[in-house]
């Protein structure tokens, strides 16, 4: 294993954990399941869940297809962890859990799995490692096992003018530093860039679907929605300051405002994301 990690966070805090789960709960729901819009799987499935963070994804698709194995794979040694503990607690024993890096070749022998599941993967690879990756992937699926991958173009639209500065300089930041496949830094450009890139590297059927999310004041995702954002925007300020976007007294004026108008009673904050998913050949 490569010692640089690139996620754009401390994969080994227990405040990203937090935040992790939160997400993790709030997407799977809004997706409507953690297989929902696939194709079904065959019996008896191998699914592997790249970057699984604390497991969410791998232990809720255990419980809908308890005859497939299900593993799960992240750099970190606290999320690993969780995620095992989780598993043993709920009695998933149809899913495991182990440490790797994505970013370096993929510890699975050719034509290992009949679905590859990611989420959120555009803060941990850098755009020039993007096409290895998903040849990688096109190496352990299995003939007509899918590749799907959930991504945001950018970090949701909201009624709150600070919240909305913070976002756009988050986004400027990240491609600034490498990631996304906007060409102007204007949105994360991801739905697009994978689009291309699964058509390029030979997957077939390669499809779109779109997830929104109303996690507006007194909806059942608002809370989920503040407290990833109040984690989320704390951890990028460096990432904003470092590169000469924003002051330390700026960033915590708008800090303290987002927050206080996420509370308002007509927040309003809508979320899009899209799972673009492709098939190996036969």
């Amino acid at each position: 294993m490569a010692s640089e990690q690139t996620y754009i966070f401390d994969p080994e805090s227990s405040a990203e954990l937090a935040r992790l789960i939160n997400q993790d709960r709030l997407v799977t729901a809004a997706m409507g399941g953690p297989l929902a819009g696939l194709p079904p799987l065959p019996k008896k499935a191998q699914v592997l869940d790249l970057a699984c963070g604390p497991g969410g994804w791998v232990l809720d698709a255990a419980f809908e297809r308890q005859d497939c194995e299900i593993a799960g794979v992240d750099i970190s040694s606290a999320m690993i962890e969780y995620a095992n503990a989780r598993a043993r607690t709920q009695q998933r024993s149809n899913a495991s859990f182990g440490i790797m890096n994505i970013t370096q070749p993929l510890d699975f022998t050719e034509h290992s799995f009949d679905l590859v599941n990611a989420r959120f993967l555009m803060g941990v690879l850098r755009r020039e490692v993007w096409p290895t990756f998903i040849a990688e992937c096109l190496r352990i699926l299995r003939p007509g096992g899918i590749l799907r991958l959930t991504e945001g173009d950018d970090s949701g639209i909201t009624s709150s003018l600070a919240l909305e500065t913070l976002n756009t300089l988050g986004i400027q930041a990240l491609w600034q530093a490498g990631y996304g496949f906007s060409p102007n830094g204007r949105t994360f450009g991801m739905s697009s860039g994978l689009l291309g890139l699964l058509q390029n590297a030979g997957y077939q059927d390669v499809s779109l679907k779109a997830t929104a999310m109303n996690n507006s004041a007194h909806t059942d995702g608002w809370a989920d929605l503040y407290h990833d954002h109040r984690i989320m925007l704390t951890q990028f300020k460096p990432l904003l300051i470092q590169p000469g976007l924003i002051t330390d007294e700026e960033f915590d004026r708008l800090y303290q405002q987002a927050l206080v108008e996420m509370h308002a009673d007509d927040f309003v904050a809508v979320g899009h994301l899209t799972s673009v998913w492709g098939r190996c050949p036969l």
